[in-house]
């Protein structure tokens, strides 16, 4: 299977980078292809719905690194979301992703399965609602299968990552697909 990591963390040894780190080395390991895409590192300008996508046949009006990730989308069987958690739902770096997927709509229906991993300071696992709520409207608009979630509660630091089975548990989804 082709396995597409998408995060939005702007910290590249951060919680939510271990989180995917180990997800790819499982996913790798069952022999999985595997490409990612560090949102925060990139440049995707945010949908302004102007609908040229939609009207024309010249695609998006923005011509940023969306063009190289959209063959990938096309392309992927499992689409992964990781993210850090900061005011309740997605990093803004990854929901801009999210939004471009917009212009894509036609080639991402059906036939692919979606995971999602977590990560937030606080240990009050509501915190996720908004975020959960997201994805799996996501997934059920697209009519993607849910493979699995990881949701990394209280790990602010690096540190409280390394105090909890979430690192394994990200390794045994990826590897599980």
């Amino acid at each position: 299977m082709k396995v597409l990591v998408i995060t939005g963390s702007p910290h590249k040894n951060g919680t939510s980078a271990c989180l995917a780190d180990r997800f790819i080395e499982g996913a790798k390991e069952a022999g999985h292809e595997v490409v990612r895409f560090d949102a925060a590192f990139k440049n995707v300008h945010p949908c302004i719905a102007c609908e040229r996508c939609h009207n024309t046949d010249k695609g998006c009006a923005f011509k940023d690194d969306m063009e190289a990730l959209n063959p990938e989308l096309a392309a992927a069987d499992v689409i992964v979301f990781v993210s850090p958690i900061y005011y309740y739902t997605f990093s803004a770096q990854i929901k801009a992703v999210i939004d471009r997927f917009y212009a894509n709509e036609a080639v991402l229906h059906k036939n692919k399965k979606a995971v999602i991993l977590l990560t937030m300071a606080v240990d009050a696992e509501e915190t996720a609602d908004g975020t959960m709520r997201t994805f799996k409207s996501i997934a059920d608009w697209l009519e993607w299968e849910i493979a699995g979630s990881v949701l990394g509660i209280g790990c602010n630091t690096m540190e409280d990552m390394q105090k909890t089975t979430y690192p394994e548990q990200a390794y045994e989804l990826g590897k599980s697909l």
